[in-house]
Parts: structure tokens; sequence; C-alpha cells
């Protein structure tokens, strides 16, 4: 799954806690991040962040169908 634009990052990460199962982010490498670890999100924020640009584009996977949801009702109320 692809976020785009995201603009709330606490927000983004308090829907990251409410899954269930494991939400990985995909860097460009092909590396999986786990999303629910509070070490690997300021990691990849650091990593994201290191260039000076917003965040175009996130590549998710979850392990949970559910979690889709979750993530996607956020994209939604933003």
């Amino acid at each position: 799954m692809k976020i785009n634009n995201i603009s709330d990052i606490d927000g983004f990460f308090k829907a990251v806690d409410r899954c269930k199962g494991r939400v990985e982010l995909v860097t460009g490498e092909g590396d999986r991040l786990n999303l629910k670890s509070k070490l690997s999100q300021y990691v990849s924020l650091a990593n994201i962040f290191s260039g000076g640009v917003a965040i175009p584009e996130l590549e998710l996977i979850c392990s949970e169908k559910e979690d889709i949801e979750v993530l996607l009702q956020y994209m939604i109320d933003g």
C-alpha cells in the first residue's frame, strides 16, 4: 500500500500504533522497517527528513487486513 503526502507525522504514527499487526515501511533499497517500533520510527523519520524534503510517498506493508483500513481512515480524516 502506498501513502502519499503525509503532513501530520504524529497522527500517522498514532494510526500505526492502533494497528494490531506489523506495519512495515519498505525503503528504496527494499529493506523493511517495523513502524510499530519507536526506534524504527525515529530512524525512518531521520532518513526521510535528512534530505530536507516533505514525505511525498511511503510504501507500507500491513500484516493484518484491518490495519490497512485503519491507515486508510487516517488518510481520509487526515
